[in-house]
């Protein structure tokens, strides 16, 4: 019989629907299938240069990679975006950055739709389309996709990795993290609800064994279907800190110093034909701002520290590196790493952000003009214990050129030294070399090509739809054939670059550049010229002697920028947030039992401003935390102990306690900071019966305020969670929990107590900082 005009729910069904089973027939639509389809890993590096690796010519021991290396292609002219976010949405999407709407990173909301930091409605992403083509797909790691003020519950989750095509995801939805306490860990669409790391945990390792627990459960249940893990280290991000027994293995390795560390790098890209005979190296940075100093003009104090820092730094690349292995090890005993494809590659080049000396200070480094100018940035303390849980570490940017051995500049710039890295891929079922074939492509490729290229390897094509919009054109191109050819022809031929008033132009080999000083008119007198096919080091400007070719590329630059969502391009320090972010600093009680806080929530309740917290309780008795915020790198805490109520100060990482009696009927103890116009906090801690009986106990005065990204972990009520703010009372007493009768924690902003400008343009460096 034919189903009645009327009958509802048979839409779509090609079976035969009769009145019964009898007279009917069943038909099930095809499963998203494909069995035989490469397996997909790409392992993504924060903030490494460019030969930070031993396959680019680092000493670092890098087993795993140089097994890669050794069985697939390096690209030794592969570019990205000079700063993180954009990168990221680049390579899941296949868009240029500002396309994509990440023409920053996605720490503020300017306004303009190249800076929406939040992908839109018809942005198809890599794992979507792979998920269409039958695959299982995992991030694990930094996604830093959402602007921080969608972080928290409530919040809009449209940029969230399983919003965006993975199925599971574990991480850190921000752009940087501890290593040994992270702020907020995220479990698929929710944050953690872990209260404290035990001993010996690690963040990279913690990665790791998710991405090894994901591939081991589908590979349990499903023998057949492929999988794309997209495994995006919080390293090498600072803060940098490493396990004790790999920074062992680097003691003593760096004091020889940058200087020699940049010769050795380069003479091994020589030898392994990174680079053609007669390239030169960039000599040390020495413009003002991004100058590193001769290794030997250092006293042996300063020589000793800075070796510290990057033995540190050798310590979580080689951490890194074991985590490769773990996952490559996997794969083996699966019995499906000839058919898997890896890609190894960083989001943009090394940092300079440690400043000239290093910091042990992380946060308090990236707080920069107009604080007072006492402010200190590297707050000294043991030697011993850089790279350790106690600190946040960052090297000096000497280092940083290291790292980008052999070009000039660094993150953040758009010369190649923030934005050419190193790329390498390995399929040994599909990306066979010949015996003549030493690996290294010298094409040009870009991240964009990323997307473009894993589906041509697979042989995959991409949904032309996302949810039932028309997707939009993605920019990048297939490298797939430059992959098994070793002298074709770049398919890439023009590419622009933008960040924070950095602008470039590469065509054909030639790269139009500018170094751009903020605040300072957008000129074709910024614009500098070279031939990178014969000084691919950028040493050598020679738009005086090619005016026409400048010209040419400065205007193809001006229309890239217009078809790619670049303008308007950021002159000041104009409004960065959205005005409805205003509600987040308004006052809230705070229940006992209430998950810890996100970041930025609760940085809006005390930043740049007075406020006050009142914590309620009922009862006498009782010792513990009645409320935290923050953690190593900096933070407060109000506890009671031993009939006395404390209150502890760490600023940035120089702590202060002090302590006044709790009397017997105590219902009220209270926490008010006066925020001066000097970027200080007055304390003073007050107690009584009710608000109307308040008495000073103790006072604090003159202490920097925690501002930038800093406190970095949220606030905890009833225990100091995660991080501790003092480290000796996390060694008396633990998380400390209160066990008396807490019935809430009010906190009260007052007005703001600097100026608005003043605060825009020190937030401003402190979340370029954090990409």
């Amino acid at each position: 019989m034919s189903i009645p005009e009327h009958a509802r729910g048979y839409e779509g069904f090609e079976g035969v629907v009769g009145r019964t089973s009898a007279e009917s027939t069943p038909w099930w639509p095809d499963e998203h299938s494909n069995p035989g389809a490469p397996n997909i890993i790409v392992v993504l590096l924060d903030d490494m240069g460019y030969s930070d690796i031993g396959p680019f010519g680092s000493e670092i021991d890098t087993p795993n990679l140089d097994r890669l290396a050794a069985t697939g292609v390096r690209l030794s002219n592969y570019h990205t975006t000079p700063v993180c976010s954009p990168a990221r949405a680049a390579l899941l999407t296949g868009l240029n950055p500002h396309r994509a709407g990440y023409g920053s990173v996605a720490n503020s909301d300017p306004g303009y739709p190249g800076l929406r930091l939040e992908l839109a409605d018809d942005v198809l992403s890599l794992p979507e389309a792979l998920r269409a083509n039958g695959y299982a797909t995992y991030a694990v790691g930094k996604w830093h996709l959402a602007r921080d003020s969608n972080l928290a519950p409530g919040r809009t989750r449209d940029s969230w990795p399983l919003q965006r095509g993975f199925d599971r995801y574990y991480g850190s939805l921000e752009g940087l993290n501890s290593f040994f306490h992270p702020n907020q860990i995220t479990v698929d669409n929710d944050a953690s609800t872990v209260e404290e790391y035990p001993d010996g945990y690690y963040l990279t390792d913690d990665l790791t064994d998710q991405a090894v627990s994901y591939i081991k459960a589908l590979r349990a249940h499903d023998g057949d279907k492929p999988f794309f893990l997209y495994f995006a280290h919080v390293a090498m991000h600072g803060p940098h800190q490493a396990k004790a027994e790999d920074i062992a293995k680097y003691r003593g390795k760096y004091g020889h110093g940058w200087d020699a560390v940049r010769k050795a790098r380069f003479a091994k890209q020589l030898a392994e034909g990174i680079f053609p005979e007669g390239t030169e190296a960039a000599p040390r940075n020495t413009e003002p701002g991004f100058d590193a100093p001769e290794w030997d003009s250092l006293s042996a104090e300063e020589q000793d520290r800075y070796a510290r820092y990057m033995e540190v730094y050798a310590a979580m690349v080689d951490n890194v590196d074991q985590s490769i292995g773990r996952l490559l090890d996997t794969v083996e005993a699966l019995g499906e790493l000839d058919d898997t494809i890896v890609v190894f590659t960083s989001d943009n080049g090394g940092t300079a952000e440690g400043g000239p000396v290093g910091t042990r200070t992380y946060f308090s480094q990236f707080v920069h003009h107009p604080v007072p100018s006492d402010w200190d940035r590297d707050v000294a303390h043991d030697p011993a214990l850089i790279g350790s849980e106690r600190l946040g570490t960052h090297y000096p940017r000497g280092w940083g050129q290291a790292s980008n051995t052999p070009f000039r500049f660094y993150k953040g710039q758009t010369f190649a030294g923030g934005v050419r890295v190193p790329f390498l891929v390995s399929w040994p079922a599909g990306l066979g070399r010949d015996e003549d074939d030493d690996g290294v492509r010298h094409q040009y490729g870009y991240v964009t090509d990323v997307f473009a290229t894993l589906l041509d390897l697979a042989g995959l094509e991409a949904p032309a739809v996302r949810g039932g919009r028309e997707a939009q054109e993605r920019d990048g191109v297939s490298l797939a054939e430059v992959l098994r050819k070793k002298d074709l022809a770049s398919p890439h031929t023009e590419q622009y670059a933008e960040f924070g008033g950095h602008r470039g132009y590469y065509k054909d080999g030639w790269k139009l550049v500018t170094l751009h000083r903020p605040g300072t008119p957008f000129t074709d007198g910024e614009w500098q010229l070279y031939d990178t096919s014969t000084d691919p080091t950028e040493l050598h400007d020679v738009a005086a002697r090619f005016p026409e070719t400048a010209k040419e590329l400065a205007a193809a630059w001006e229309e890239a920028a217009w078809r790619n969502t670049v303008f308007p391009l950021q002159n000041g320090f104009g409004a960065r947030r959205r005005p409805s972010e205003a509600r987040l600093s308004r006052p809230v009680r705070i229940l006992p039992g209430t998950p810890v806080l996100e970041r930025y929530r609760s940085a809006q309740l005390v930043q740049y401003r007075s406020f006050t917290v009142d914590a309620e309780l009922a009862g006498d008795g009782g010792d513990g935390v009645l409320v935290a915020h923050g953690d190593p790198q900096g933070g407060y805490v109000l506890y009671v102990e031993d009939g006395q109520v404390h209150f502890g100060f760490n600023q940035f990482g120089r702590p202060a306690t002090i302590a006044g009696d709790l009397p017997a009927g105590t219902r009220l103890v209270r926490l008010h900071a006066a925020a001066t116009p000097r970027l200080r906090w007055d304390f003073t801690v007050s107690v009584g019966a009710d608000a109307a009986s308040l008495a000073p106990v103790a006072e604090l005065p003159g202490r920097f305020q925690l501002v930038g990204m800093a406190p970095w972990t949220g606030i905890s009520i009833g225990r100091d969670a995660r991080g501790p703010v003092l480290w000796d009372l996390r060694e008396r007493r633990g998380l400390f929990p209160f066990n008396g009768e807490l019935t809430a924690v009010t906190y009260t902003p007052g007005p703001l107590a600097f100026g608005p400008e003043e605060i825009r343009e020190i937030q401003r460096e402190a979340e370029l900082a954090a990409d």
